[in-house]
This record gives structure tokens, sequence and C-alpha cells, in this order.
């Protein structure tokens, strides 16, 4: 990963921030993206020079080509763009409201839509190729109680993923998913009984860690994954395999 460079949305905390420190101990320069310009800041200086916080709402297609834009006039080029950014809006089908329905769809698949595009059409410019790396969630695989419009939009990114081996694979740029099952973060250590629950029901005896995730994400963006595209990987320590529900 010596000075490729990165951007990486949702980056504040979480899998995000993981997926960042691993890129800079790997010797990239990373663009961490996060919806809190507080956190986003407090979180690339954590990770040192290597590492420039670029705080804004992906949803906002405006900003991700801003983004972009300034990334490359200032580093000259763009290797890496993972679209780690997404929300969680939980709600009953039969209520669920259309203001949560959009907001879910405009972060989840439009922000990493037009990511996607936007970092595509740099590294065609570049003619060296690239690799574009999406974050879907085990939750697009098996259903779960109040997230269909979540489950419908990580889905549709593994599709996404997919359907642009054909759009881009001529100019050499992989596009592949990461999707996490049951993850340590600050948001789940919340939970007092989010370890222990998942720790029952994963085969592996415990959710995932964000090094965890992280670990398949740089994989994938790796050159030892230059031949790999359009697949997703699931991380999730074999829940999907058997798929009992969280009580």
């Amino acid at each position: 990963m010596k000075d490729k460079l990165a951007i990486v949305t949702g980056a504040g905390q979480g899998i995000g921030f993981e997926i960042c420190r691993q890129l800079v101990a790997q010797g990239a320069r990373v663009i961490l993206n996060d919806s809190d310009t507080a956190l986003a800041r407090q979180a690339a200086e954590q990770l040192g020079e290597k590492c420039i916080p670029f705080p804004g709402d992906v949803a906002d297609v405006d900003f991700i080509r801003r983004m972009v834009g300034e990334t490359v006039s200032i580093f000259g080029r763009l290797d890496i763009a993972i679209a780690n950014a997404g929300i969680t809006l939980f709600g009953d089908f039969l209520t669920y409201p259309s203001e949560s329905f959009h907001r879910v769809m405009q972060v989840n698949l439009a922000g990493s839509f037009f990511l996607a595009q936007t970092a595509a059409l740099q590294m065609k410019a570049q003619g060296d190729g690239g690799s574009i790396l999406f974050m879907s969630s085990v939750t697009g695989h098996q259903a779960h109680k109040n997230l269909a419009a979540y489950g419908m939009s990580k889905a549709a990114l593994e599709m996404l993923a997919r359907n642009l081996v054909i759009e881009l694979s001529p100019f050499k740029i992989t596009v592949n998913t990461v999707a996490p099952g049951a993850t340590m973060t600050e948001r789940t250590a919340g939970d007092t009984n989010y370890e222990r629950t998942w720790s029952t029901i994963t085969p592996m005896g415990r959710p995932a860690t964000t090094r965890d995730i992280a670990d398949a994400a740089l994989f994938l963006v790796s050159p030892q994954a230059r031949h790999i595209t359009g697949q997703t990987i699931v991380v999730d320590g074999g829940w999907t395999a058997v798929s009992p529900e969280p009580y």
C-alpha cells in the first residue's frame, strides 16, 4: 500500500476508522471522511500526518465530487475508494416512514454509487487501474426484522459491484464488497447484551472485531486481489450458514 492514495467514507469510528488505521500502517495516504466534523478531525489526528480529514455528508453528490476533486488536486491521483458510510434506521415495514426510507437510500446507495462513479472516472483518466470497495451487510443475505429498507440497500450494493465488472474491468478497476456480520464497535458496545447474544449464536463463538472486517477490506483493495472483482466476502464467523435469530 506504500504511497497509495485512498478515500474512506464514514470513517470517524468503528469499521471505517480501523480500515484507515490499517491503510496508514501499510504506508497509504488516507482521506478520512465522516459527516461529523469533530469526529473526522479527531480520528485523523490519531492516525498521524498520512491521514487527512475531509468531513461532509456523502448523501450530497456535489460534496462527493468536491472531495474527490480536491483530493486529486492535492495528491495528483486516487488509487482506492472505500464506500463505508451508511446508516441504519430500524422500523416496522408496515409503518416505515418515507423520510427514513429515502435517507437510508440516499446515504447507503447514492453515496456509494456516486463515490464509485467519481472515483472510477479519475482512475480511468490515470490509466493504471484502481480499487473500489462497497460495504454491505449480512442483512443483505438474510432477513432481519425491522430492517427491510437497510437490508434492501445492502443487497443492492452487492449487485452494483457485480454490474460494475462489465463497466470498469476494461480500465483495470476492481470492484468488490465486504459484508460484515455482527461486529463490536463503539455503537454496539453500548448494548450490554450485544456481545453475549452474538457470541451465543455465531458459530465461531464471538462477534467480529473491526480488525476482522478491516483485514478483509484491505485484502480486496490490495495487489494480492488484483484478479478478484465483482465478489462479496461475508465476514460473520459463519452466522449466515446457520442464521439463528438474535433473541
